[in-house]
């Protein structure tokens, strides 16, 4: 059952180069073209007559897709400032949590390389344990406002993101492999000034924790403050996120050589159209002449007109896609539905 479930899995990534494959598709989302207003309303009104009933006029139909193309251009000529405003009116009610990073489950996802069971034979002390290929894996990401307004234009928020790899298909126990969380606070500033046709929409500054939870030989954990730079222009938006490892003791650090393999920097690149969003993520490969870094790319879709629930492609290759595996290489391609996107 699970050969049939995701042998297209294995075909698509075993003829995949992940670092060649990443910045192609970055250079693909950058060069992505506008969308035409003439051709959607064009489009639009096609669509709605097809699904419009005898009683409903063509004024009211033209209507309906005037405010439709409107949302879209609002959406696609400002996608982080449209976030960012989203975020303004949800603040200002009571008791509220707001998406952070995507929210996703991804049913089924294959890797390549396989997972090291070794470490976690050492810590049962059992060396018949062995891990699947394929297992699902879901992240759930949250943000809370602390501070809001303060001097006119700066906001404090805490958020909290879990991402669990879960070995569903493996009949025996069917373990969660990993689990890493990650709490943090920031400050953010709006802005608004313009760098090179881009404008800079929001900065941020804050403090980071992750870890997984574990002890002993499996324990992984660090420490950063890290700032993020927000830029958009058009349909695009462009995250660069550096960040400095706080030291810990030698004796208790679960994992020393972490930045050699996670680097000091991560650039994202996302662009949106209509409800597709694509996203590539690029991190530590410049800094380790693409020895240790990492590539990740994703596509969230719609699924019909089903509002709340969109189908996501996610693929990873390299290294430090979980804390457990920040030093082994990760070639996996997953299938699974999204809550939330970065845009």
């Amino acid at each position: 059952m699970k050969k049939r479930m995701f042998q297209y899995l294995r075909q698509f990534n075993g003829r995949i180069s992940g670092g060649a494959l990443a910045y192609v598709c970055m250079m693909v989302i950058l060069s992505l073209p506008r969308h035409s207003v003439a051709g959607e309303l064009e489009q639009c009104l096609s669509e709605m007559m097809q699904k419009a009933s005898d009683s409903t006029t063509i004024g009211d139909i033209r209507l309906q897709c005037k405010k439709r193309i409107a949302d879209i251009q609002d959406n696609g000529s400002n996608v982080i400032g449209k976030r960012l405003e989203q975020d303004k009116k949800n603040v200002l009610k009571p008791f509220t949590i707001m998406a952070h990073k995507p929210n996703y489950f991804i049913f089924g996802a294959y890797n390549a390389e396989g997972y090291d069971a070794t470490v976690y034979q050492e810590r049962y002390d059992d060396i018949s344990l062995t891990l699947g290929d394929v297992e699902t894996q879901f992240q759930v990401s949250v943000k809370v406002p602390l501070l809001i307004d303060l001097f006119g234009n700066i906001d404090v928020y805490g958020a909290y993101t879990n991402r669990s790899f879960w070995q569903l298909y493996e009949v025996d126990s069917s373990p969660f492999r990993e689990s890493n969380h990650e709490p943090e606070i920031w400050v953010q500033y709006n802005s608004n000034w313009n760098f090179l046709g881009f404008k800079n929409s929001a900065n941020v500054f804050g403090f980071v924790h992750q870890s997984n939870g574990r002890g002993g030989e499996i324990s992984r954990s660090w420490n950063r403050i890290f700032a993020n730079f927000l830029f958009e222009r058009g349909n695009f938006a462009l995250s660069f996120r550096p960040y400095i490892r706080i030291e810990e003791d030698a004796g208790s650090d679960d994992n020393p050589d972490i930045t050699d393999y996670l680097g000091h920097y991560e650039l994202r690149v996302g662009y949106k159209y209509k409800e597709h969003v694509l996203s590539a993520m690029s991190r530590n490969n410049l800094e380790s002449g693409f020895a240790k870094g990492a590539v990740e790319l994703s596509w969230s879709f719609p699924l019909w007109d089903y509002p709340f629930l969109k189908g996501y492609v996610q693929y990873f290759y390299g290294y430090g896609e979980s804390l457990i595996d920040y030093d082994n290489r990760v070639n996996k391609i997953g299938l699974g539905s999204s809550l939330s996107d970065w845009l």
